[in-house]
């Protein structure tokens, strides 16, 4: 039995893209560079704001003082805005709820940077309990690495059996491989079940409700 459910945030309980891509946009304009569509997007989020500038500067201008001058701009402006279009997947709300009456702990692993984590579930839930809720926070690596999973589970004393780890990318399935804690992809989110595949989870769902049937 599953006492813990670790969830990801951006592509799995959020769909944030929209708001990703206009702070991205807005500041890569500001300094001269091509903007993306929105759903360019989907493929540079899930490794943290850094690799998400890097990847939408042009290729030749992906330095690290250009990442800096991105980033400069992308933070102001995110933190005005990140509410602006993002919205809770289908079902997530009611799903979340249904985990929590049923005694289910709730947390979340995010390589979003930690106040816009923390800020985005909140606003979006701000009557449900989660016993961590964990963004990119400065000297911890960020996902795959699975520091962010045993911070989790220190934190709760709940061992690594008792624990389903609930994401849409690559990146998510090798942090759950990593923290060897089992592990549902969700087909909602940025990625295509592709990606996920390879790594081999429970199960791939295709509705939040899904969910339920691996707690």
């Amino acid at each position: 039995m599953k006492r813990l459910v670790i969830f990801d945030l951006d592509g799995t309980l959020l769909n944030t893209i929209a708001d990703l891509a206009a702070s991205t946009n807005q500041a890569l304009r500001h300094f001269n560079y091509p903007e993306h569509p929105t759903e360019a997007y989907r493929f540079f989020v899930g490794n943290g704001i850094n690799k998400l500038f890097e990847r939408a500067l042009p290729e030749g201008e992906r330095t690290e003082q250009n990442v800096l001058r991105i980033r400069s701009r992308f933070i102001p402006y995110y933190d005005r805005h990140d509410t602006d279009f993002s919205t809770p997947y289908p079902g997530i709300p009611e799903v979340l709820e249904a985990l929590q009456n049923r005694g289910i702990k709730l947390a979340v692993a995010s390589n979003k940077y930690q106040s816009a984590t923390e800020r985005l579930i909140t606003h979006y839930f701000p009557t449900l309990r989660f016993e961590a809720v964990l963004g990119q926070r400065e000297g911890i690596p960020v996902k795959p690495d699975p520091t962010i999973v045993n911070d989790i589970l220190q934190a709760t004393g709940i061992a690594r059996e008792e624990v389903l780890y609930v994401g849409d990318s690559g990146v998510d399935m090798q942090t759950a491989l990593h923290a060897g804690v089992d592990a549902v992809g969700v087909a909602w989110g940025f990625r295509p079940h592709t990606e996920l595949e390879p790594f081999h989870p429970l199960a791939i769902i295709d509705n939040a409700e899904d969910l339920l049937r691996f707690v």
